[in-house]
Parts: C-alpha cells; sequence; structure tokens
C-alpha cells in the first residue's frame, strides 16, 4: 500500500477482517533529490486523503455501505443523517495545515481552513491563484519565517476573509498535546512550552478557530464573541507577525 511516509503507522485490512497496524520508518528525503518536490508529493497525497476522508463522511451519512475496519463490529448506519457535509472545514498543525490549505482547493466542499503555524514550503506556487477559500493562519510566536510569512500574506492579499494571527509567548509545539507533557527539563529538551501558559494558547486557538469557523460556515452559535481574536485584537495575539521576538 502507498503511504505518505510521514506518519507514524496506518490502519490496514478490509471489511470483515482484523485491523493491522503497520509501522511507517519516517520517510528522509532521498540522495540527491529536492527536498520541496519530495515533500510536494507527501502534501499532495495528505491533501487527497481529507477528500477522500470527506467523501466517506458523505457515504455514510447518506446510509450507504462502505467498507468498515473499526474494531468491535461498531455500527456505521448509526451515523446515516447525521453529518452536515454541507459545513465542512479543514484543520491542521503544521504540515497538516499546509494540507488544509491544498484541501480546500482539491475539494470545494471544504468551506474553510484552519491552519496552525503552517509550514507553507511544500505548497507549490502555480496553487496560490487557486486558494479561493477562506483561510485562518493562527501561527506560534518562534517558528515562523519571513518567506513563510510572505506567502501567507500573499493568499490574504487576494481575499479578504483570509487572517493571519500571531499567538505572541508560544512556540511550534504549543498547538499539540505534546504541549502538555510533564516535567521541567523535558519540555526544555523538546521545547514544547513557550513562555505564554500552555492551557492560555489553547484557549485562543480554540476560541479563535471556533469564531472563524462561525463566520464561515454559517453555524447558529455564539462564537462570534471571539471575532476580535481574527483581528489579532486581545490579550498576547497580534495580526500577522510581531516585529521581534515576544519577550512575554
Amino acid at each position: 500500500r502507498d503511504h505518505s511516509a510521514s506518519a507514524t503507522y496506518f490502519c490496514a485490512g478490509e471489511a470483515g477482517e482484523a485491523l493491522r497496524e503497520e509501522w511507517i520508518p519516517y520517510g528522509q528525503v532521498p540522495p540527491g533529490q529536492k527536498e520541496f518536490y519530495f515533500r510536494n508529493k507527501q502534501l499532495h497525497q495528505r491533501a487527497d486523503e481529507c477528500v477522500r476522508a470527506l467523501r466517506l463522511f458523505e457515504d455514510v451519512s447518506r446510509g450507504q455501505l462502505v467498507p468498515n475496519i473499526l474494531p468491535d463490529g461498531f455500527d456505521l448506519s448509526m451515523l446515516q443523517d447525521s453529518v452536515d457535509v454541507s459545513k465542512a472545514a479543514v484543520m491542521g498543525h503544521s504540515f497538516g495545515a499546509v494540507t488544509a490549505v491544498l484541501a480546500t482547493v482539491k475539494e470545494p466542499r471544504f468551506g474553510c481552513a484552519v491552519a496552525l503555524d503552517a509550514w507553507m514550503f511544500p505548497l507549490e506556487h502555480a496553487r496560490y491563484p487557486d486558494v479561493s477559500k477562506p483561510v485562518l493562519f493562527l501561527n506560534d510566536d518562534q517558528f515562523q519565517t519571513r518567506e513563510s510569512m510572505t506567502r501567507m500574506r500573499r493568499l490574504s492579499s487576494r481575499n479578504g476573509d483570509t487572517k493571519v494571527v500571531t499567538i505572541l509567548g508560544s512556540v511550534h509545539q504549543s498547538q499539540s498535546d505534546i504541549t502538555f507533557l510533564r516535567g521541567s527539563i523535558l519540555n526544555r529538551i523538546l521545547t514544547t512550552r513557550g513562555t505564554l501558559d500552555p492551557y492560555k494558547v489553547l484557549d485562543i486557538t480554540c476560541q479563535a478557530a471556533l469564531a472563524f469557523l462561525q463566520r464561515h460556515l454559517d453555524l447558529n452559535e455564539d462564537f462570534d464573541r471571539w471575532d476580535q481574536l481574527l483581528e489579532g485584537i486581545g490579550d498576547s495575539v497580534v495580526a500577522h507577525a510581531p516585529l521581534g521576538r515576544s519577550k512575554l
């Protein structure tokens, strides 16, 4: 089976078979090959898998039979008519964040994307004019480069609904669960925390994402109370990127 070689393992099996976990060695860039072409291929496969996932949700909601390799005989028919694919968004972190951006190009039914500290390097320039859906670029304070921010601004200049916001005092791992590891020594070695409390980073991330989703998916909620975050207004946030490193 093909895979992107950028995950730890994947689940293999057909309907009626026992579930198998196949471990995947991390895919290093082959000698003599430029990293962009290697990562770009991975990026497109990841985005294609996001599209496939949406279509599977659609089939399940319609009550269609789909291959089911979930353990314990979970009955997928329980989900019939319970998934509203007309209000679908895609969200990811780092490599997953630029995957979310590309997925909106490959599948127009994704109404918007939330890109957490996106690694923009693997996305080819020719795709930028095709990114028409709103994207929330919610960045951390210590990861983005000037070139990466230029790419995000390029997209926001094409679409006024695309927002670029930085969470001050955060690091690249702040938007993943690894930031909640116990032990100060381990946290320092892995740089899993910035100077801003990780629970505060999580609150800002969730609130900004929910406000963005309500705005572009027409949700009937009260998430618009966090709309200011989308403009970089509020405690520990700033629009675009700070001129220097955060002192928080």
